[in-house]
């Protein structure tokens, strides 16, 4: 039956619908605009009116978009008054897959939409219908295809020693001369990050979640929350990330670890103090009611039972709050019998401040210090001589290992040796960056020592600051153990580390030259293990018990 031609209702009113593939390329780019400006022209030759423009930043695979289920929704309103145009630059703007193409026309006839553009031809014949899907799975095709070359580059830059992904917090993407884009350090985050995390290396925060608190205390740093705080999972990432440290790796794309050309905020080795520390097991977390309010919280001990004192605030009758420090273990004299905190702390600080020695020891101290730096830089050359040797000798087992492997057909063996050679590849890589390092030192005399020396001559001062985490140093540096507390008698039985022993307790008027002193220093200032001869045995004994001290809990902010 002949349709008649009153039946046919003219097309007037159209609709725009512009994507691009994401949020970037609406600020970098003008693709939104160039498809708007396109689809209106088109709208002006065919005589048609746009009343609504529709727009998305996502990607083509995908079908549910916040601007094509409004433009569905408008369709929908508007389907009983008459027709609505839909107008698209190019069918690849509609979608980027044959499934999600399919599935949205279907969606916009549904909602009485009628699909036009200026580059293809919208028809239900089979053979329009056949272009049509033809230039869908085209579409398809050149987007998987961009996304796999894109990864393909990637992982070979990548695999360059170049960091392809989003900068983490501590760097930034910047241009450098024969590089290209590049990770660079982004102050203030990289300089907090980089405390935080040796730190966390050398114990001068014993858990993870005092270097969460560490980095809320920072004004500068950026929070996850609302509240000020930190997400645990960011921390988390933060101290297992290997590109702290200079290195980077792709498991997913099976880039193994490697040296990457940006700059570290750590050492490999301190990143590998760090993994240890992970791995030797949880640690009880450090409370959160021993802040600045209760200082010695845990580190006094009761004198009657010998059991570390809690604290708490107290409000009298007439509403005023009172600190104190009181014993809370059932069965001693002192059970919940408080103690004033200004009287305890009083005292303590007093015992501080005794242990400042003299300015003559400290002086010779330093001199000897010296002494001790000037011998170290004149055997650089021997140390790089090891190191080489050692780093042969790795690579020899490397090579041994991997014969190994190619002859073994048991998986278990397989597995150990493949464990293996992982440890000596990392092994390898703190000497070969020992190496890299050895024709100078890490850090200036003045950095490596005279804080340190500042801090043992007047540890007072350090306590002073105020700061939480200055005065946690100065408790796990200037004693081996608790210090107990009677509440008649006061402080008794104060274990002072070696350090302030020699220093506090030495007598100049009896000191003797004796013959040179060897000793072993556990870190140094240029990596691994060295020996360090000296040639006074009295201030040598000093520097034996603050060397290590010295290499790594400076610098000590004061």
């Amino acid at each position: 039956m002949m349709t008649k031609k009153e039946d046919f209702t003219p097309e007037t009113k159209a609709v725009v619908y512009c994507r691009v593939s994401s949020s970037k390329q609406t600020k970098v780019g003008d693709g939104l605009g160039s498809q708007q400006t396109r689809c209106r022209e088109y709208a002006r030759f065919k005589g048609l009116e746009v009343v609504e423009t529709f727009t998305d930043d996502m990607s083509g695979k995908l079908t549910t978009r916040p601007g094509m289920k409004a433009m569905l929704a408008f369709l929908r309103t508007h389907r009983a008054k008459e027709p609505v145009v839909v107008i698209i630059d190019d069918i690849s703007r509609l979608a980027r897959g044959i499934e999600a193409h399919l599935q949205l026309r279907a969606a916009i006839g549904e909602a009485g939409g009628i699909l036009k553009s200026p580059t293809i031809e919208f028809c239900e014949d089979s053979d329009s219908i056949l272009v049509e899907n033809m230039l869908a799975s085209v579409s398809q095709h050149q987007r998987e295809k961009n996304a796999e070359q894109t990864k393909n580059r990637m992982r070979a830059r990548t695999m360059n020693g170049y960091w392809c992904f989003q900068a983490p917090i501590g760097y930034k993407y910047a241009r450098v001369n024969g590089h290209g884009n590049m990770l660079v350090r982004n102050e203030p985050y990289a300089s907090i990050l980089q405390e935080a995390l040796e730190g966390f290396a050398i114990g001068r925060f014993e858990t993870q979640v005092e270097v969460k608190r560490f980095l809320e205390s920072q004004p500068d740093f950026p929070k996850d929350l609302p509240n000020g705080e930190i997400r645990n999972q960011r921390i988390f990432d933060i101290v297992r990330k290997p590109i702290y440290a200079g290195y980077i790796e792709a498991p997913k794309w099976g880039v193994t670890l490697r040296k990457g050309h940006h700059e570290g905020l750590i050492s490999f080795e301190t990143f590998e103090k760090i993994q240890r520390r992970l791995e030797e097991g949880a640690y009880a977390p450090a409370r959160k009611d021993i802040n600045e309010d209760f200082p010695l919280r845990g580190f006094v001990e009761c004198g009657d039972c010998n059991h570390p004192l809690t604290a708490c605030w107290s409000k009298s009758s007439t509403g005023k709050k009172h600190a104190y420090y009181l014993c809370h273990h059932k069965g001693c004299s002192s059970y919940r019998k408080s103690i004033p905190r200004n009287k305890m702390e009083e005292q303590f600080e007093g015992i501080l401040q005794a242990m400042q020695p003299s300015e003559n020891l400290v002086t010779i101290a330093k001199a000897m210090f010296k002494e001790a730096w000037a011998q170290r830089l004149g055997q650089m050359t021997a140390n790089t001589t090891t190191l080489k040797h050692d780093l042969s000798k790795v690579d020899d087992q490397i090579d041994q290992l991997l014969d190994r492997i190619v002859e073994a057909d048991n998986p278990r063996v397989i597995t150990a040796y493949e464990s293996k050679i992982a440890k000596l590849e990392k092994q390898k890589l703190i000497l070969a960056e020992n190496l890299a390092n050895s024709d100078k030192p890490r850090h200036t005399f003045e950095e490596m020592f005279e804080l340190a020396l500042e801090f043992l001559s007047n540890p007072w001062k350090l306590w002073a600051s105020g700061q939480m985490h200055l005065r946690k140093t100065v408790l796990r540096l200037a004693f081996i153990d608790r210090i107990a507390y009677h509440r008649e008698n006061g402080f008794s039985n104060a274990k002072k580390s070696l350090p302030f022993n020699i220093l506090g307790g030495l007598d100049m008027q009896k000191c003797k030259m004796v013959h040179p002193a060897r000793f072993e220093r556990a870190t140094s200032a240029f990596g691994g293990q060295h020996s360090i001869q000296l040639s006074y045995g009295c201030v040598g004994c000093v520097y034996r018990s603050v060397g290590q001290a010295a290499s790594e809990k400076v610098p000590l902010k004061s």
